[in-house]
């Protein structure tokens, strides 16, 4: 009689699995409340007592880290001396163990204690599960519920599983355990306050397949960390077609730059286009907010991303229902709103709560063959911190529509150049090999609009050239971050024809 191993925290399908498996012959053995609600279903099964000859103990710290279960899983049983050992041992084979581990996460979820995370970290599950996975050339190992249909159907239809099945479960049983030490390391790593550890260990939980990458030929997928916050990985979709490489990215754009208002009590509408803002706007009202920054560029926002931070009603989705949109990123819709926007088939409508708590602080980037991680940029500049450094003073409005620019342009590629005016962008310069062409761009954008408005820089001017170029197309004040050797020629510009000048003392590349 073969003998199947169970002892499972999801109990989900279980009874009906374990049934199954003893009308294919199989005896079952299993553990602590497995056992009982098995029992409880009339399943006879052997306690894993009466296998190790040892009682459960230390609160069910130790159970089954004993010979008789790790000989009867590792035994190779092509190998007549493991046979042996097995015999004079008198232990038995266990060709099947079904296994789930402890809800670590689910703990951390809750907000467990340090003690209740502890308790909750597996040290048995996976033991076992390793020890059949190592062996799988012989044993069968199931970590996931999803997967006991496949398991029953080929014992129904062969006898036995096929190798094929028994080396996928047993890749799908190191990624488990994988991600699960990873997860416990994450976290004693954090409590230790240990930023950048000898070891990096990360997981990632599959959110989805994506149709392509950047380009038709590139495959891609979604992956979202175990603990979200505010993230596209905790937006709930409402409406459309699923999301591409592209969408994710130009979103995730969106959301970083919504968030810089977070302390301000005006209504804020984010357009981004290729991961940059193509316009954006500021107002009492949201429709304010909307038509400013339609109004900054109509031309780019088309098939772009727009993200808000307040309730979409019936009157500004009608406006946004006038555009080919990807996307629209809100914390809620009337239920007239989205009986608008619902009307185009493949627009994605996302709900996303603006006020979570951004939880994966650490910024991961991909190169070859390796990663680059740093904090995420969260910098943001107080009024205390600006230092003026020119002659001429800017006024409490020019210092909050500076502060408007300075918000922007941190979420701008750099080189970076951002034109503003009453709270909306007119002119965005982004990615440039140099900064006067980032703002050669910006202001030939902002044409006439550009007399009397402001310009932020993502970095210091090395030379007065940028500033020039500014006070040509009529800019009335500056801020940036200062520092270069030479920011006294830049000053002096400034000087010469009355502007105000700010320093930030903090630079925003964004690459």
């Amino acid at each position: 009689m073969k003998r199947a191993l169970i002892s499972v925290s999801d109990k989900n399908g279980i009874v009906e699995f374990s049934q199954k498996l003893v009308e294919l012959g199989y005896e079952i053995i299993s553990t602590g409340g497995t056992k009982k609600i098995l029992d409880e279903a009339g399943i006879k099964t052997l306690g894993i007592s009466e296998i190790t000859k040892f009682p459960e103990m230390m609160d069910g710290r130790v159970k089954t880290l004993h010979p008789n279960v790790h000989g009867g899983l590792l035994c190779v049983r092509d190998n007549e001396k493991h046979l042996k050992d097995l015999k004079d041992n008198e232990m038995e084979l266990i060709d099947l163990v079904v296994v789930n581990l402890y809800p670590f996460k689910e703990t951390l979820k809750k907000g467990g204690t340090h003690e209740e995370l502890i308790e909750n970290i597996d040290i048995g599950g996976p033991s076992m599960l390793r020890s059949a996975a190592k062996n799988h050339k012989f044993v069968t190992v199931c970590v996931d519920p999803e997967d006991y249909n496949k398991i029953l159907k080929e014992i129904e239809e062969n006898g036995d599983t096929s190798l094929e099945l028994r080396e996928k479960l047993a890749a799908k049983v190191f990624r488990t355990t994988a991600a699960y030490d990873a997860l416990i390391a994450d976290y004693l790593t954090k409590k230790e306050k240990i930023e950048f550890p000898e070891k990096l260990t990360m997981t990632y939980e599959k959110v989805q397949d994506l149709r392509y990458g950047e380009n038709p030929h590139q495959k891609a997928a979604f992956y979202a960390a175990p603990m979200t916050g505010y993230s596209l990985a905790s937006a709930k979709q409402l409406h459309g077609k699923e999301l591409s490489y592209n969408n994710i990215q130009d979103a995730n754009g969106a959301i970083d730059i919504l968030r810089e208002f977070l302390d301000e009590d005006k209504k804020v509408v984010v357009g981004v286009k290729h991961t940059n803002p193509c316009g954006i706007g500021t107002g009492d009202t949201l429709i304010e907010a909307w038509k400013k920054a339609y109004d900054a560029d109509p031309i780019s926002i088309f098939g772009g991303i727009v993200a808000v931070n307040e309730t979409i009603d019936e009157q500004v989705a009608t406006e946004l229902h006038k555009l080919f949109l990807e996307i629209v990123i809100a914390p809620s819709y009337t239920e007239e709103a989205l009986e608008i926007l619902s009307k185009k088939k493949n627009i994605r409508l996302m709900v996303l709560d603006i006020n979570q708590e951004i939880l994966n602080k650490k910024k991961i980037v991909g190169v070859n063959d390796g990663l680059l991680i740093q904090d995420m940029d969260f910098g943001k500049i107080k009024l205390e911190d600006l230092e003026c450094v020119t002659e001429v003073k800017p006024t409490k409005e020019d210092v909050e529509e500076l502060l408007f620019g300075w918000k922007v342009v941190k979420n701008v590629k750099s080189n970076a150049i951002v034109v503003t005016k009453s709270g909306q962008t007119i002119g965005v310069g982004a990615g440039q090999m140099n900064r006067v062409g980032a703002a050669k761009i910006a202001l030939d954008q902002a044409g006439e609009k550009s007399k009397n408005s402001y310009l932020a820089s993502d970095a210091f001017f090395p030379m007065p050239d940028t500033v020039q170029l500014a006070i040509k197309y009529g800019v009335k004040a500056i801020i940036q971050p200062g520092g270069s050797i030479k920011d006294q020629l830049s000053i002096d510009e400034c000087n010469k024809h009355g502007i105000p000048m700010l320093f930030t003392k903090m630079r925003h590349f964004k690459h």
